[in-house]
């Protein structure tokens, strides 16, 4: 029986196959205990574009003293800010790669903010 890492990746290769189908720039998004981090990756998947996380100190410094980079809140100020960057490069249409996480809390957080934010999925 493949273990839960194994079967989220599983996932995410699904979906990689069929955004790399689409010739656009991805939106991909990974999350551990503590942070939250997004990526804008060109549409050949040879480079970022754009990045933001909590683990920057612009966002730390946005969460207050304890810093929680593992909470809703934390995933909405990074997907706004990843909108921000990834429109200041020249990218207004991204495909949304979850990376095998459901699309729930944090994940779900992130992308409606960076719609929010003006970034087309």
């Amino acid at each position: 029986m493949p273990t839960k890492k194994e079967q989220r990746l599983r996932r995410a290769r699904q979906t990689r196959v069929r955004i790399a189908l689409q010739r656009v720039a991805r939106l991909t998004v990974f999350r551990s205990n503590a942070h939250i981090y997004a990526h804008v990756i060109s549409d050949d998947g040879a480079r970022v574009l754009a990045s933001a996380s909590t683990a920057e100190k612009e966002v730390r410094e946005q969460l207050g003293a304890h810093g929680k980079g593992g909470n809703a809140a934390a995933a909405t100020i990074v997907g706004r800010r990843i909108a921000e960057k990834a429109k200041s490069a020249g990218i207004e249409k991204v495909a949304f790669d979850r990376a095998g996480y459901a699309y729930h809390g944090r994940v779900k957080a992130l992308a409606e903010a960076a719609r929010e934010a003006g970034l087309q999925f």
